[in-house]
């Protein structure tokens, strides 16, 4: 499935680790702060929870969104 991710992270290292995390799935880059790619459902619970662990307390808006192939047309 079509997944888009999006984050806003104040802190530049943590940002950076999150960034690293989403590429290590495979999503690519397609802003600053928003990646995109295909991840099966089980693959984008793993990843979240990755990403809750890294940013711990900190501050941040990590959104998630699957996106099917009939929205995506």
């Amino acid at each position: 499935m079509k997944t888009l991710l999006v984050y806003d992270i104040p802190d530049d290292r943590v940002r950076t680790r999150v960034a690293d995390i989403c590429q290590d799935y495979g999503l690519k880059r397609i802003q600053y702060s928003a990646f995109f790619g295909e991840l099966s459902l089980n693959h984008q619970e793993e990843l979240m929870m990755k990403l809750r662990r890294r940013v711990g307390r900190l501050a941040c808006n990590i959104q998630l969104f699957p996106i099917g192939e009939r929205e995506l047309r």
